[in-house]
């Protein structure tokens, strides 16, 4: 396959970036979007040139560390698919493809598809902890849970943190995001001694870092690749109007 890429190049957060053409060929396949991009840095590197800066780690659909925006989707074409785990049969020979960095006040860019995401730390900090003992595990049927209940907190948990939500959100909204965080604790037992307290703060937190508010258009939902459902953001502002009016001042 021969593909002509626009690619998103910004030195830091302080320059302006600007989107630079390469032709890349022979390409396979059945190569991952990351190993097209490794082709292509090895090539920029042989000339003297400076590789294209990109984020990634367990390239396994697992961390959620390959954020790229392609062809105006977050992660790509593929549905429920993170871009480490896209491979180039979803293009075809010819196709121009364009790349950007996640667009998010929340998200600055670091270098050219690189974003600092380290907001996303700070609202799950803001979360604060559990009262659970330490030590010997706890036996598992020691705490009765109904099923669909462990079923939602088990989907919630499956949130990786990519920020895919954020980015195709047209307010920049981290609500999904949030709302899987809090979820997968507010579910269960072991969670709802710190409930009311967890969602105030975390929503406190999120605002704080300049994601914008969420008015339930579903983008969100559609780019996730692991699916987290939106159920999940009604339960949040539940949540939030409850402890916002039963906790005290």
């Amino acid at each position: 396959m021969n593909l002509t890429l626009k690619v998103w190049r910004q030195p830091n957060k302080n320059s302006e970036g600007r989107f630079e053409t390469f032709d890349v060929k022979d390409i396979s396949s059945e190569m991952s979007f990351l190993e097209m991009f490794d082709v292509l840095n090895e090539r920029l590197i042989s000339e003297g040139n400076d590789p294209i800066a990109f984020d990634h780690d367990c390239r396994e659909g697992i961390c959620g560390a390959c954020s790229m925006h392609i062809n105006g989707r977050p992660h790509g074409p593929w549905h429920a698919t993170t871009t480490c785990q896209l491979h180039m049969r979803a293009f075809k020979d010819g196709d121009t493809i364009v790349v950007e960095p996640w667009r998010a006040n929340g998200f600055p860019v670091i270098k050219d598809l690189v974003t600092d995401r380290t907001s996303f730390d700070r609202i799950i900090q803001a979360g604060g902890y559990i009262s659970v003992n330490t030590g010997n595990a706890v036996d598992g049927n020691a705490l009765p849970i109904e099923k669909d209940k462990a079923d939602a907190s088990f989907a919630a948990a499956a949130c990786i943190g990519c920020g895919a939500c954020v980015a195709a959100c047209k307010n920049a909204s981290a609500s999904l995001f949030v709302s899987a965080k809090v979820a997968h604790l507010a579910l269960l037992p072991q969670g709802e001694p710190e409930r009311k307290n967890r969602v105030l703060s975390m929503i406190a937190q999120m605002d704080n870092e300049g994601f914008g508010s969420c008015t339930f258009t579903g983008a969100c939902e559609a780019v996730c690749p692991k699916e987290i459902s939106v159920t999940n953001i009604s339960r949040m502002h539940k949540d939030y109007l409850w402890a916002g009016l039963s906790t005290e001042k």
